[in-house]
């Protein structure tokens, strides 16, 4: 009876899969204090901006364009009216509910830029089929919010080191998921990681201080080397 018993209570566990899954999957909005008017004011910079042409969706990475990219942006994006919706931390869940709340309403962008998901692997080393999961879901949101607007889906950048860094490997993992997500129609793939790396696949501090974030001068690496898909896509 002992170990019938043990053997029901671990039947009545949720499944740890379907849990961590759940939470790449469901729209969640942070409680930092600069988290809600970030999301305010770029409701109001959508806005201002008018003819809005080209969206950046993602992280600290991408928030980073508006100062260690900022000239490169000036140069590259602005001309196109396009409106950097990056903020520093966020995982898949975060930007499931920023985009469920406005940010990419009211404008017909002809592309959207989307790299996510290196804080699903860095905050909890979730598995890569769960932040793929995550990037599905918001692909998916994307279609039904702007079904005529075509996707540029990067690759999640390269972290540590080495490529046996296990947050490497749970990046390179979600990669090769993500990849299959392209119709090369409506969502178009391209990873760029080779240009940040060495050719033994390792990764130096000259190019990402802390092994995570681009330094400065590579946002002008990151411009060049989407500039030939992504100008295809704006015509």
């Amino acid at each position: 009876m002992k170990y019938l018993a043990i053997a029901l209570s671990l039947l009545s566990l949720p499944l740890c899969a379907e849990t961590d899954s759940s939470l790449s999957t469901t729209p969640e909005s942070r409680t930092q204090k600069w988290w809600m008017p970030r999301h305010q004011e770029k409701l109001e910079q959508k806005k201002n901006l008018g003819d809005v042409q080209l969206v950046f969706i993602g992280d600290s990475i991408t928030h980073a364009w508006e100062n260690k990219g900022k000239e490169v942006w000036a140069k590259e994006y602005a001309p196109y009216k396009a409106l950097n919706l990056g903020y520093s931390g966020d995982r898949t869940e975060n930007v499931l509910w920023r985009i469920e709340n406005g940010e990419v309403d009211g404008i017909s962008p002809k592309a959207i830029v989307m790299m996510i998901g290196t804080n699903n692997a860095g905050h909890r080393d979730e598995p890569s089929e769960q932040t793929a999961d995550g990037i599905k879901a918001i692909l998916d949101l994307l279609e039904k919010k702007q079904p005529e607007t075509k996707i540029l889906l990067l690759g999640i950048f390269p972290r540590g080191t080495t490529p046996e860094d296990p947050k490497r490997k749970l990046i390179d993992g979600t990669n090769k998921i993500i990849e299959t997500y392209a119709d090369n129609k409506r969502v178009f793939y391209l990873n760029i990681n080779n240009v940040f790396l060495e050719e033994d696949g390792t990764l130096s501090k000259q190019v990402m201080k802390d092994l995570l974030h681009p330094n400065p001068d590579q946002y002008q690496v990151w411009a060049d080397a989407i500039r030939p898909l992504l100008q295809k896509l704006m015509e």
